[in-house]
């Protein structure tokens, strides 16, 4: 049977069509035509060698089994052979290549008349690269090799740069359709409603990808850059005005974003990082509503405390000298200010705002995956393999492209694993250089009189949040550059994997650096430290870090008020205003007024001018979500207004990056996913380890477990509950230890030491040897069995929410079923046109 007649014999029944049946019946006939005389073409063996000619039948197989609106890849189009080429496009046939040589697609014709928003990519060069003999013979021998490869390009001059226009051939993305058919999948079956067109998106990836891909010579175009033999690479801003009118602009603050029209510029991965950013943003309002509750709250007890009203009273009370900056005693009373600011975060309400926070995680992380999974159906991706995707882009790009099998080596991991140690290590011991900082900044301060002795305390807390600071951005840049090195020595099989790896040593890196130092506030400061005349001291010299006066948690919410409010502030205006300023620079620097009248030159200069991108530039943008959100969620106890400045840094995070991306940057390269990748796991990371965080916080930092106990087993309520008296009456003198003045070592140097016999200190400590009391020792017994119990209590709590919430809408997989039913009743109906159908096999 012929082509033809075999098409045509093929033709479904209107039955099958549905809606515009008699559209499609025309555009079958169409292709019976189009496809017979192409398909033809394709399996000459005159016309094709053995290698190209495999991927030629490959294609004309699938036109002779499935129909154009079943089989095409670029979604919601017809198969690109029912139409003619673009004008300034000639017909080309398939050449033979020599094995090994890069693919040698198609005989095409490089003429020069296509306009500037054709190009795909573009080249830049320097103008001196063009007397550079060897420069120039590098540049034409990798513009000819792209010629071979079915690509046109053009050379456009201005005074100062040389920009090559790029434009890949249609047949490049005819074949990539023909490899990602996907007859069985649930989103083949759609409807050539409009000529065919390939999306802007899909073209600047594969571009991109072949672009970056190693050359017959040997090197990649990223060799080339750092050679000077191109100076950068770019994907032209074209077609944007909507995105700035709709999205990328301060007054759309508050307006929905549309994710859709991201997705059709920048591409899936870009598009659903701010679908993810919206929804967390939106999930923040809740979170940050309660934890102004909590906060507030502490205000209806700001003076009805009994604790801060005992502290206040407490004139008798005399606190020991804390440290080498301090050679006085103190009244207690004088401490009552930070008594009563401390009771706003640390109330009763803590534990029950750590168990929501909990369930706030879990809920906000399958929600979104229910979005996730309604999102990707809508973009017909949820049968979409990443994997095939690379093979498919590797195969076009090289047809003797042999597949890379998945590879483990115990000895790299191993090596891999101790490097990751040591470097965690280094992020352990950057805080105990914070120690040190902070130690002797208090010795410093208190010897240059700079600060008053009260006030030395409060100083050095903040001033090493500073440096913190200052250290996580440095620690940011050697973190990333041996995360980078570790994974080029696990060599990943493909950019994917290697991406996920990074990822993983990156965060964890990153989660070190930034967290480190609040792990040694919240749980090492203040414990160490020995008692009064006996105190353990840094080099035999300093004496050691003391808690504020009001408790370790003054600390902790201190550093993460700092922290939290640097990174919210100084870093969301340095990544505005540095891109603003620097795309202002160049703007300058090249005197874009001077630029030509063509108007295609100045388009490219436009794109030229704007600030570069890189493979981190998303990735960067995660990154610091990743760090808010452990920011928003670990000791979150501590800190419950932390949801509260997220949302409003969220607010503003959303159209920073769309200005940004929009304006201010060059175009990103497209990527297609289904999913936010590894970040879902680092997510849920993050989730358990803020569940065993806040439990470890309310447990050992917080006076909770210390209150509770002396309410029902040391205060006057012990014996049942008394109306007339608080519970919590007498828990502050219960909660200091005494020490004796003649046990200091030398206490003659402390000012006001002969009319005082005895003074006060926070701790569990015997009056006649200083040891360890009872009470230390129930009160740690019940620490860790609240631990566990929260712990567990919480991770149930996740557990059961986590089930209760199913990842995938039921209306999203009722609807996957019924594709996957409905391609397979096509199936069975293309089935019985076949000959013999039906027929019993012989016997064997």
């Amino acid at each position: 049977m012929g082509l033809a007649a075999t098409l045509q014999s093929r033709q479904p029944p209107a039955r099958l069509w549905g809606q515009d049946a008699a559209l499609k019946a025309e555009v079958w006939a169409k292709q019976v035509a189009s496809h017979s005389t192409f398909a033809q073409g394709l399996l000459s063996p005159s016309r094709a060698s053995s290698g190209t000619w495999l991927l030629s039948f490959m294609f004309a197989s699938s036109v002779l089994e499935y129909p154009a609106w079943e089989v095409s890849c670029c979604r919601n189009e017809p198969h690109p052979s029912v139409y003619p080429l673009p004008q300034g496009e000639e017909s080309g046939q398939i050449l033979a290549g020599t094995e090994g040589d890069s693919f040698p697609l198609m005989e095409i014709n490089t003429g020069e008349t296509e306009a500037s928003e054709q190009w795909d990519y573009v080249l830049v060069a320097d103008h001196r690269t063009q007397r550079n003999t060897r420069q120039a013979h590098q540049q034409q021998q990798f513009l000819e090799e792209l010629k071979r490869k079915g690509f046109h390009y053009k050379m456009i001059e201005d005074h100062k740069k040389v920009f090559f226009g790029i434009r890949a051939d249609s047949r490049i993305f005819d074949l990539y359709c023909t490899l990602l058919m996907e007859p069985e999948g649930p989103a083949t079956r759609v409807q050539p409603a409009r000529p065919f067109s390939v999306p802007a998106t899909a073209r600047i990836r594969i571009v991109n990808f072949v672009l970056n891909s190693k050359a017959a010579a040997g090197g990649t175009l990223e060799d080339l850059v750092k050679s000077g033999v191109f100076e950068t690479r770019f994907a032209l801003h074209k077609g944007e005005e909507d995105l700035k009118k709709k999205w990328a602009r301060w007054r759309n603050m508050f307006h929905p974003q549309p994710i859709d029209d991201i997705r059709d510029y920048f591409g899936e991965k870009v598009a659903l990082y701010f679908a993810w950013l919206g929804w967390y943003t939106y999930m923040l309002v809740p979170a940050a509503l309660v934890g102004l509750i909590i906060f507030l709250s502490g205000f209806s007890l700001f003076n009805a405390s009994q604790i801060s009203k005992e502290i206040c009273e407490a004139h008798d009370i005399l606190l020991c000298p804390r440290g080498d900056h301090s050679r006085r005693y103190q009244q207690l009373s004088d401490t009552c200010t930070f008594a009563k600011l401390t009771h706003l975060f640390d109330n009763e309400g803590t534990v029950l705002f750590a168990i929501f926070m909990a369930l706030w995680a879990t809920v906000f992380l399958e929600i979104w995956k229910r979005q996730r999974a309604r999102v990707v159906l809508h973009w017909d991706l949820y049968g979409w393999d990443e994997d095939q995707e690379e093979m498919a882009l590797e195969l076009i790009n090289c047809p003797a492209y042999e597949l890379r099998p998945q590879q483990h080596s115990y000895l790299r991991s191993t090596i891999i694993l101790m490097l990751s140690l040591l470097m965690i290590c280094l992020m352990i011991g950057m805080a105990h250089l914070l120690v040190v900082y902070r130690v002797l900044a208090a010795a410093l301060f208190n010897s240059t009189l700079l600060f008053q002795e009260e006030q030395v305390t409060t100083a050095v807390v903040v001033t090493g949040a500073l440096v913190h600071y200052v250290a996580i951005l440095i620690m940011t840049k050697i973190n990333k550059y041996v995360a980078l090195k570790l994974c080029d020595f696990e060599k990943p099989r493909t950019f994917s994997e290697r991406e996920s790896k990074f990822t993983v040593k990156f965060f964890t890196l990153q989660f070190f650096a930034h967290f480190s130092s609040l792990v040694y506030i919240a749980f090492i400061l203040g414990r160490i430290n020995g008692h009064p005349g006996k105190s353990v001291r840094l080099a035999g010299l300093w004496k050691l870090e003391e808690c504020h006066l009001s408790g370790c948690m003054m600390d902790l919410f201190l550093q993460m008020a700092i922290i939290m409010g640097l990174k919210q502030t100084l870093s969301n205006c340095m990544e505005y205003l540095g891109p603003w300023l620097a795309h202002k620079y160049r703007l300058m620097r090249f005197k874009l007024s001077r630029a030509s009248g063509d108007p295609e030159l100045r388009h490219l200069q436009c794109n030229y001018l704007l600030n570069p991108v890189n493979t981190f530039s998303l990735f960067d943008e995660f990154m610091e979500m990743m760090i808010q959100y452990g920011f928003t969620t670990i000791f979150v106890a501590a800190f419950p207004l932390a949801p509260l400045l997220a949302l409003f840094s969220n607010l503003v995070e959303i159209r920073l990056d769309a200005i940004k991306m929009v304006r201010l940057q060059r175009r990103l390269v497209p990527r297609k996913a289904k999913d936010i990748g590894t970040w879902l796991q680092v997510l849920e990371t993050i989730g358990v380890l803020a569940v065993i965080a806040n439990g470890m916080v309310i447990a050992f930092t917080s006076e909770f477990i210390p209150r509770v106990v002396y309410k029902y087993h040391y205060g006057p309520c012990r014996q049942g509950a008394q109306p007339a008296v608080d519970c919590l009456t007498g828990y502050i003198n219960h909660s200091l230890s005494v020490f004796y003045t003649k046990d200091f070592q030398d206490p003659n140097q402390i000012e006001g030491s002969e009319n005082v016999t005895k003074c006060r200190y926070r701790d569990y400590r015997n009056a006649r040897d200083y040891n360890l009391s009872e009470q230390f020792w129930v009160l740690l017994a019940i620490r860790l069995v609240f631990l566990i119990l929260f712990e567990h209590v919480a991770l149930c709590i996740k557990l059961i929410a986590a089930w209760f919430v199913p990842d995938i809408p039921q209306s999203v997989e009722n609807k996957v079923l019924e594709e996957k039913y409905q391609t397979l009743r096509e199936k069975m109906w293309y089935g019985r046109q076949r000959p013999g159908w039906g027929r019993a096999r012989p016997q064997t």
